[in-house]
């Protein structure tokens, strides 16, 4: 099994920035509540961030791999 689906806090955090760089509303969480919802919603402020930085092009690469799925 891989490490993703096992900490699925780690998990809600790498789609949380991927639905940030996206431009997707933050309305979007799919977590109601707890830890996995804070993660997501942390994810998704640093991904608008990157976003709002044209961090997406080739400027972004970095930012974005170390937030790809291993």
């Amino acid at each position: 099994m891989k490490r993703q689906k096992r900490d699925m806090n780690d998990r809600a955090y790498h789609r949380g920035y991927h639905a940030g760089l996206a431009g997707r509303p933050k309305d979007q969480c799919p977590h109601a509540q707890g830890d996995a919802r804070q993660n997501w919603l942390s994810g998704w402020s640093e991904g608008r961030t990157d976003s709002w930085e044209a961090k997406s092009g080739v400027s972004g690469l970095s930012s974005i791999a170390r937030h790809e799925f291993a």
